[in-house]
C-alpha cells in the first residue's frame, strides 16, 4: 500500500527519492497540465511537537520537529477554512505535489492549506537515525499520528488567528484512513473530510484475503483477457525453470544482477514481478506521472501490449517490470533484494527509511494479509496469513499484531453514527473494494469513480481526465463547501 497506504504508499525510484531530497524550503510547482494554472507557493516549515502524547512518564516533555507545507496564498486570513492533509506513509512533498485539487479547491475557497507529515516518515524522524530502533519505535502508532495532527491544527489556528476557521481534513490512501480517523476522533478540530482510496476495511481485517490481487489482476483482463493469460503463463514458466533449479536461464531471462541459489530468491522474484503489477494498477493515471515512480499514461494498457507481444513470454515479463523498475532505462541489470523489500505488506512497502516505518505499522496495527493463489488472480501462489504475520513481526520487531484493534478502535464497519465524511474510490484502484463503496447516511457520502485509478480525485485537473473524475470533484467541492457553512454558523452559535 505504501503509497496506503499508502499508500500508501512510498516505493519511490531511487531517482525521485534524490529529487525529493533536493528540494529547497520553498518550492514553487511548475509542472503545467496542459495549460493549467501553476500550483501555489508551499512554505517548508516544522512544528515542535509532543513526543508521547499518552504516557506522562516514558518521555517526560520531550518533543521533535514535525515537519509541515502551508500555503496561505488562496486564504482569505482569519475567515477562509483551513484545508488539511493528513500525511501518510512517505515524504510530505511527494504527497503535496501530487494532490493539485486541494489548492484548486483553496483558489475557489479562499483557504488555508497545510500539509502536515506523518511522524517517522520522510524529514518527521523523533530520533533521527535512531528511530527505528526497538524501543524508540514504538511511538510510530496510528493514534500517535492522529493526536499530532489535533495538536498541530489547534496551535496554529491560535499562531495564524485563525481559530474561527473551519477545518477539513483530506487524505489518499493510508492518509485517507487517518482523515476518516481524525473525523471519528477529533470531530471538535475538524468539520469533515475527504478520505480518498481509503480501505478503511480490509486494513482492518474485514473482507477477503484474495480481494485485492484478484482486482489487480482484473485491471489487466479488462484490456485484454489475452493479457491475463500471458502473464499467467509467463509466471507458470518461471516456477518450471525454478522447480528444475535452472538458474543461470532464470538470471538471463530477467537480466538479474546476480543469479537467484534458493527457493527464496525465487520468491523475493516474483515478490518483485507481482509488486509491478500492482503498482500499474494503482496508477494506472490517463497521463504520464512522477509519483510513486515513473509512469507512462496508461501503463496498464501498456503493460498488456508489451506482454502480448510475440511468443517469449518470460522476455515480455521482464520488460514489463522495467515499465516500473528501469523507467529511465538506466538499469543494466535488476537486483531484486534493492528494487523492491519483502515484508509485513504484501502490496509493498517502498525503501529507505519510510519502508522501515511502514513494516513496523503493519506489524502492529494495519492489517494487510493479502494472498495471490493463481486461481482468483494471475500471479503465483503467495499465501500472508495472520499466522505468517505474527511469525515475521515477531522475529522483526518483536511485536505480536493485534488483527482486530483498528476495527474496535476506529469503528469497523459501524460508522452509520458519523458525519461529514467523502469515501471517494476509483474503480480501477485494487484498493476500492477495502473501503466504503456505498453512502450510508446523508453526510456519509461513497464517490465511485469509473476509469478512477489510486485517489485520482485528489490529483490537479488534467486534460486527459475522465468526465467522472471532474463530476466527482465538483460533488467534493459543493459538500465541503457545505460543511464550511455549517461549522461556520455552529462557530458563530456559540459565541
Amino acid at each position: 500500500m505504501s503509497e496506503i497506504a499508502a499508500l500508501f504508499p512510498l516505493l519511490l525510484t531511487l531517482f525521485s527519492a534524490q529529487l525529493l531530497q533536493a528540494l529547497p524550503q520553498t518550492y514553487l510547482q511548475s509542472t503545467k497540465h496542459h495549460g493549467s494554472e501553476m500550483e501555489p507557493q508551499f512554505t517548508e516549515k516544522y512544528f515542535s511537537q509532543t513526543l508521547d502524547h499518552f504516557n506522562f512518564n516514558s518521555m517526560g516533555n520531550a518533543t521533535f520537529s514535525q515537519r509541515y507545507l502551508i500555503t496561505d496564498k488562496y486564504w482569505k486570513k482569519g475567515y477562509g477554512p483551513i484545508f488539511f492533509y493528513t500525511g501518510n506513509e512517505g515524504n510530505i512533498w511527494e504527497f503535496a505535489l501530487n494532490s493539485g485539487f486541494i489548492t484548486e479547491l483553496a483558489a475557489q475557497q479562499r483557504a488555508l492549506v497545510i500539509f502536515a507529515e506523518h511522524r517517522y516518515y520522510g524529514k518527521s524522524l523523533p530520533f533521527g537515525n535512531d528511530s527505528f530502533n526497538i524501543p524508540q519505535v514504538s511511538l510510530l502508532t496510528v493514534e500517535q499520528a492522529l493526536a499530532d495532527y489535533a495538536i498541530m491544527i489547534t496551535e496554529l489556528k491560535q499562531q495564524l488567528a485563525a481559530t474561527d476557521c473551519p477545518v477539513i481534513v483530506f487524505g489518499g490512501s493510508y492518509g485517507g484512513m487517518l482523515s476518516v480517523y481524525m473525523r471519528l476522533k477529533y470531530p471538535n478540530v475538524v468539520a469533515g473530510a475527504l478520505a480518498a482510496s481509503a480501505p478503511i476495511l480490509s486494513t482492518a481485517g474485514m473482507g477477503d484475503s484474495r480481494q485485492f490481487f484478484r482486482d489487480v489482476t482484473a485491471d489487466f483482463e479488462n484490456i485484454d483477457p489475452g493479457c491475463r493469460d500471458a502473464v499467467r503463463g509467463a509466471f507458470s514458466q518461471l516456477k518450471h525453470l525454478a522447480e528444475h533449479q535452472e538458474y543461470s536461464r532464470i538470471q538471463a531471462e530477467f537480466s538479474l544482477c546476480k543469479p537467484p541459489s534458493s527457493p527464496q530468491d525465487i520468491h523475493q522474484l516474483n515478490g518483485m514481478l507481482r509488486n509491478a503489477f500492482t503498482l500499474m494498477a494503482m496508477l494506472d493515471y490517463p497521463y504520464s506521472t512522477h509519483f510513486m515512480g515513473n509512469m507512462p499514461a496508461n501503463p496498464v494498457k501498456v503493460a498488456c501490449e508489451t506482454m502480448m507481444t510475440g511468443s517469449d513470454l518470460l522476455a515480455n515479463l521482464r520488460k514489463t517490470a522495467g515499465i516500473v523498475y528501469n523507467a529511465t532505462g538506466v538499469l543494466t541489470c535488476f537486483d531484486m533484494y534493492s528494487l523492491y523489500l519483502d515484508c509485513a505488506d504484501p502490496t509493498g512497502c517502498g525503501l529507505g527509511f519510510d519502508s522501515m516505518a511502514w513494516d513496523y505499522q503493519a506489524c502492529t496495527e494495519i492489517d494487510l494479509c493479502y494472498e495471490s493463489n493463481n486461481v482468483t488472480d494471475m500471479f503465483p501462489p503467495m499465501s500472508f496469513t495472520e499466522k505468517d504475520r505474527e511469525l515475521y513481526c515477531s522475529k522483526r520487531w518483536a511485536v505480536i499484531p493485534r488483527p482486530d484493534w483498528l476495527k474496535t478502535q476506529f469503528w469497523g464497519d459501524a460508522l452509520s453514527t458519523a458525519s461529514n465524511i467523502i469515501f471517494s474510490n476509483g474503480d480501477l484502484d485494487p484498493w476500492a473494494n477495502g473501503g466504503v463503496r456505498k453512502s450510508l447516511s446523508s453526510s456519509l457520502i461513497a464517490v465511485n469513480i469509473s476509469g478512477g485509478a489510486h485517489h485520482l480525485d485528489l490529483r490537479g485537473s488534467n486534460d486527459a481526465d475522465p468526465e467522472s473524475v471532474i463530476t466527482a470533484r465538483k460533488m467534493e467541492a459543493d459538500l465541503i463547501s457545505q460543511w464550511v457553512k455549517m461549522e461556520r454558523t455552529r462557530l458563530q452559535q456559540s459565541l
